[in-house]
């Protein structure tokens, strides 16, 4: 078998600290908006995968566009 790469301590706390500040961006007024949005194009058949793409079955598919244009919007916002 092979071993698994341990990780040393400091790299542990910075993925901790990626994780914390994903979490954090998420919890913004405009990011919650943005999700209930996506949410509600899913619900009314209306969410496509991508700007021309077939629209999207599953919940969790639903989920993961929500999440990614909330951190796209997030970046956005940092950059101006």
């Amino acid at each position: 078998m092979a071993k698994k790469k341990e990780k040393c301590s400091s790299c542990m706390k910075h993925e901790v600290k990626k994780k914390m500040s994903k979490k954090k961006a998420l919890e913004t007024p405009k990011a919650r908006k943005k999700i209930s949005r996506v949410m509600e194009e899913f619900k009314e058949g209306e969410l496509h995968s991508g700007p021309k793409g077939p629209k999207v079955k599953k919940e969790k598919q639903a989920i993961a566009i929500a999440l990614s244009e909330a951190r796209r919007s997030m970046k956005k916002r940092k950059q101006k």
